[in-house]
Order: C-alpha cells, then sequence, then structure tokens
C-alpha cells in the first residue's frame, strides 16, 4: 500500500451495483442530451424554425445543465457505495494544496473567457438570434499552456478527492466526457477559425499541460490576440 494513501475496497458491493449502473444511465444520458443541445446543426434547427428562442438559448441550455445535474447528485449521496481510497497524512495535504490551487485559478481566471458571453446573458440583452457563437478567438494566458484551461482544472479538483465507488464511476464518465466533449468543441472550432485554431492546437496540449509545449505571449498575440 503507499504510504500516505488508505484502501477501504472490503465492504460488501453487490447491493449497489443497480444504483451504480443507473449512475451510469444517468451520465450517459447527461453528455449526450449535453452534446446535442451544443451542437451547432441543433442550434441551427431551433434558429431556422423558432428564431425568437435564440436570444436565450445559451442562458436556457445553462440552466438546463444545471438543473439535470441535480438527480444524478441525489444518486451520489443517496447510494455511494463503499469508499475505495481516502488520501491520509502527506498525500492528503498535497492533494488539498493542488485542489485549491486548482479552484483558485478558476475562480481567478474567468478573463480566459467573456463569462456574459459564455453564460448567455449577452445574447439575451443584445436578442441575438444568430445560431452561430461570436465570441473571436483569443489566446488568455492561461490558453498558452492548454486549450482547454477549464477542463483540466476541473478534472485536477475531481481527481484529487477521496474516492467512494459513486464518485469513482462518476470520474470516470466525467473525465471521458471531457475528452470526448473537447474534441467535438475543437471541430468546431477548428471550421470556425480555421488555420489560426488549427495551427494554436498543434503546438499548445488538450487538456494536460506541458512545459515544452507552451505559446510565448509574442506567438499568442500572433494566432488569436491577447496572452
Amino acid at each position: 500500500m503507499a504510504p500516505g494513501l488508505r484502501f477501504t475496497h472490503n465492504q460488501p458491493m453487490d447491493s449497489t451495483v443497480v444504483s451504480l449502473s443507473v449512475l451510469s444511465l444517468a451520465w450517459i444520458a447527461y453528455g449526450a442530451l449535453h452534446s446535442l443541445l451544443a451542437s451547432l446543426g441543433f442550434k441551427r434547427v431551433v434558429g431556422a424554425r423558432f428564431p425568437g428562442l435564440m436570444p436565450a438559448f445559451r442562458l436556457t441550455y445553462n440552466l438546463l445543465a444545471g438543473l439535470l445535474l441535480l438527480p444524478i447528485l441525489w444518486l451520489l449521496w443517496r447510494h455511494p457505495g463503499p469508499w475505495l481510497w481516502r488520501w491520509q497524512g502527506p498525500l492528503a495535504w498535497l492533494m488539498n494544496v493542488l485542489g485549491l490551487l486548482a479552484v483558485g485559478i478558476l475562480m481567478a481566471g474567468p478573463g480566459a473567457y467573456d463569462l456574459r458571453e459564455f453564460l448567455g446573458f449577452r445574447q439575451l440583452r443584445e436578442r441575438r438570434e444568430t445560431s452561430e457563437d461570436q465570441e473571436p478567438f483569443r489566446i488568455s494566458a492561461l490558453h498558452r499552456y492548454v486549450r482547454h484551461p477549464w477542463y483540466c482544472l476541473s478534472l485536477v479538483v475531481l481527481w484529487t478527492r477521496d474516492m467512494n465507488l459513486a464518485m469513482l464511476v462518476s470520474a470516470l464518465w466525467i473525465t471521458a466526457y471531457v475528452i470526448v466533449g473537447s474534441r467535438l468543441e475543437e471541430r468546431k472550432l477548428a471550421v470556425r477559425f480555421g488555420a489560426a485554431y488549427r495551427t494554436y492546437a498543434a503546438r499548445v496540449p488538450g487538456l494536460v499541460p506541458r512545459p515544452w509545449k507552451v505559446l510565448s505571449r509574442e506567438e499568442a498575440r500572433m494566432l488569436g490576440g491577447a496572452g
């Protein structure tokens, strides 16, 4: 056993099989619906048939994404399953520091995005009926190190926690969705921004920063501004 890591997986698990199956199906359904609603094709269909709904589309999408998480959180609380591991001693300190650091960067780094655009308030205020996003290609300080900083930091928070069985199943599904979802998102970005985004994607890693693949400020300005 690794020092500082305590495994506690000797509890009977038969009673959790059904609940974990339901939890997995819930995550699959959530990810599929989330991706469908975020797809440009779906937004174009809604925009063509119901243009008056488009100004509130992004805000409604975000509210729906939050509400649909509530049943999954209830399953996590109601059927947690046995603890698989709990960080102990120095490892607990390290994991908590990493998790708090990631949360701190998440809270301090919204400048990497236009939050009013991201949340949907700008579209609603401007009564914007277009289905395409309007935010320009911009490489912030965080984006010089990784193409999806919020996904990266969220995964750090997720995987530095103690894990019971339900949390581990959820962490695996969330990680899989982040990987798949980020690639689907990048297809749209490559179509929208063309060669500039493809050059950026070739230079900067997607989810895991690498010290030898970092854009300089000058390179960020040349490709997408800011930095």
